[in-house]
Protein backbone atom coordinates (compact mmCIF):
# COMPACT_ATOMS: atom_id res chain seq x y z
CA UNK A 1 0.00 0.00 0.00
CA UNK A 2 1.57 3.50 -1.01
CA UNK A 3 0.78 7.16 0.74
CA UNK A 4 -1.98 9.06 -0.25
CA UNK A 5 -1.50 12.40 -0.68
CA UNK A 6 -4.19 15.68 -0.97
CA UNK A 7 -4.04 18.82 -2.02
CA UNK A 8 -5.86 20.80 0.53
CA UNK A 9 -6.07 24.85 1.61
CA UNK A 10 -5.66 26.06 5.16
CA UNK A 11 -7.35 29.26 6.44
CA UNK A 12 -6.45 31.05 9.49
CA UNK A 13 -10.24 30.53 10.78
CA UNK A 14 -9.88 34.21 12.97
CA UNK A 15 -9.48 35.71 10.16
CA UNK A 16 -12.13 34.73 8.24
CA UNK A 17 -14.71 35.97 11.27
CA UNK A 18 -13.19 38.76 11.32
CA UNK A 19 -14.18 39.43 7.80
CA UNK A 20 -17.36 38.32 7.63
CA UNK A 21 -17.97 40.76 10.72
CA UNK A 22 -16.61 43.78 8.55
CA UNK A 23 -12.92 44.13 10.21
CA UNK A 24 -10.96 43.18 7.30
CA UNK A 25 -10.75 42.70 3.69
CA UNK A 26 -10.84 39.63 2.27
CA UNK A 27 -6.97 39.65 0.53
CA UNK A 28 -6.04 39.71 4.58
CA UNK A 29 -7.12 36.61 5.41
CA UNK A 30 -4.21 34.27 5.72
CA UNK A 31 -4.19 31.03 3.83
CA UNK A 32 -2.06 29.14 1.90
CA UNK A 33 -2.45 25.69 0.05
CA UNK A 34 -0.54 22.65 0.64
CA UNK A 35 0.16 18.79 -0.18
CA UNK A 36 -0.93 16.84 2.98
CA UNK A 37 -0.31 13.25 3.76
CA UNK A 38 -3.96 11.75 4.45
CA UNK A 39 -2.78 9.74 7.64
CA UNK A 40 -5.51 8.00 9.00
CA UNK A 41 -3.23 6.73 12.25
CA UNK A 42 -2.32 10.88 12.98
CA UNK A 43 -5.74 11.52 15.16
CA UNK A 44 -5.80 15.42 13.96
CA UNK A 45 -4.27 17.65 11.48
CA UNK A 46 -0.85 18.62 11.80
CA UNK A 47 1.10 21.25 10.74
CA UNK A 48 4.59 22.36 10.52
CA UNK A 49 6.10 25.28 11.77
CA UNK A 50 6.71 27.17 8.88
CA UNK A 51 2.92 27.06 7.72
CA UNK A 52 1.64 28.16 11.27
CA UNK A 53 3.64 31.28 10.48
CA UNK A 54 2.37 31.99 7.42
CA UNK A 55 -0.94 31.40 8.42
CA UNK A 56 -0.10 33.71 11.63
CA UNK A 57 -1.60 30.95 13.94
CA UNK A 58 -1.61 31.62 17.75
CA UNK A 59 -0.44 28.38 19.53
CA UNK A 60 -3.65 27.33 22.21
CA UNK A 61 -1.90 24.80 24.24
CA UNK A 62 0.20 21.70 24.41
CA UNK A 63 -0.19 17.83 24.31
CA UNK A 64 1.80 14.82 23.85
CA UNK A 65 1.78 12.88 20.43
CA UNK A 66 3.38 9.34 20.09
CA UNK A 67 5.19 9.93 16.92
CA UNK A 68 5.43 7.05 14.15
CA UNK A 69 9.23 5.60 15.16
CA UNK A 70 7.01 5.58 19.23
CA UNK A 71 9.05 8.40 21.03
CA UNK A 72 6.36 10.73 22.86
CA UNK A 73 7.07 14.37 21.98
CA UNK A 74 5.26 17.51 23.48
CA UNK A 75 3.71 19.75 20.79
CA UNK A 76 1.99 22.96 20.32
CA UNK A 77 -1.63 23.10 19.73
CA UNK A 78 -2.46 26.09 17.35
CA UNK A 79 -5.95 27.18 15.98
CA UNK A 80 -8.78 27.76 14.67
CA UNK A 81 -8.11 26.30 11.22
CA UNK A 82 -10.71 25.42 8.35
CA UNK A 83 -9.43 23.31 6.42
CA UNK A 84 -10.51 22.96 2.50
CA UNK A 85 -10.67 19.97 0.27
CA UNK A 86 -12.65 20.67 -2.85
CA UNK A 87 -16.17 21.79 -2.20
CA UNK A 88 -15.81 20.90 1.75
CA UNK A 89 -14.58 22.14 4.52
CA UNK A 90 -14.16 21.84 8.05
CA UNK A 91 -12.86 23.69 11.25
CA UNK A 92 -9.74 22.15 13.92
CA UNK A 93 -6.93 22.75 16.03
CA UNK A 94 -3.35 21.20 14.95
CA UNK A 95 -0.17 19.81 16.12
CA UNK A 96 2.60 22.08 15.49
CA UNK A 97 5.97 20.40 13.81
CA UNK A 98 8.81 21.21 13.69
CA UNK A 99 10.74 23.42 10.38
CA UNK A 100 9.38 22.07 6.86
CA UNK A 101 8.19 18.27 8.32
CA UNK A 102 5.22 17.28 6.11
CA UNK A 103 1.36 18.25 6.54
CA UNK A 104 -0.98 15.24 8.22
CA UNK A 105 -4.32 15.50 7.43
CA UNK A 106 -5.51 13.40 10.24
CA UNK A 107 -8.61 10.87 10.84
CA UNK A 108 -10.89 13.95 12.73
CA UNK A 109 -10.51 16.22 9.98
CA UNK A 110 -10.97 13.35 7.68
CA UNK A 111 -14.00 12.41 9.41
CA UNK A 112 -15.24 15.84 9.94
CA UNK A 113 -15.52 16.08 5.85
CA UNK A 114 -16.76 12.51 5.07
CA UNK A 115 -13.53 11.57 3.50
CA UNK A 116 -12.14 8.28 2.54
CA UNK A 117 -8.68 6.92 1.77
CA UNK A 118 -8.64 5.04 -1.00
CA UNK A 119 -5.32 3.00 -1.35
CA UNK A 120 -5.69 0.77 -4.55
CA UNK A 121 -5.55 4.31 -6.50
CA UNK A 122 -3.76 5.98 -3.79
CA UNK A 123 -6.42 8.83 -3.78
CA UNK A 124 -8.48 10.86 -1.25
CA UNK A 125 -12.05 11.06 -1.90
CA UNK A 126 -15.59 11.87 -0.94
CA UNK A 127 -17.03 8.84 1.46
CA UNK A 128 -19.21 7.14 -1.84
CA UNK A 129 -22.07 6.36 0.73
CA UNK A 130 -22.52 10.33 1.25
CA UNK A 131 -21.61 11.80 -2.53
CA UNK A 132 -23.67 15.28 -1.81
CA UNK A 133 -22.07 16.27 1.77
CA UNK A 134 -21.06 14.94 4.89
CA UNK A 135 -23.93 12.90 7.15
CA UNK A 136 -23.57 12.52 10.90
CA UNK A 137 -24.49 10.40 13.34
CA UNK A 138 -26.17 11.89 16.77
CA UNK A 139 -27.83 8.48 18.00
CA UNK A 140 -27.50 9.79 21.55
CA UNK A 141 -29.69 12.84 20.86
CA UNK A 142 -33.41 12.65 22.41
CA UNK A 143 -36.04 13.82 19.83
CA UNK A 144 -37.53 15.54 22.26
CA UNK A 145 -34.29 17.29 23.11
CA UNK A 146 -33.72 18.34 19.42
Amino acid sequence: MGLVYANIQLVNFADETLHEEGYLSSDAIRNVSVRAMADSGAIRLAINENVRKQLGLRVRSKMPATLADGTVKILDIAGPIKVKFRDRDCITDAFVLPDNEEVLLGAVPMELMDLVVIPKIQSLEFNPANPDGPKYSLRGVLKKAV
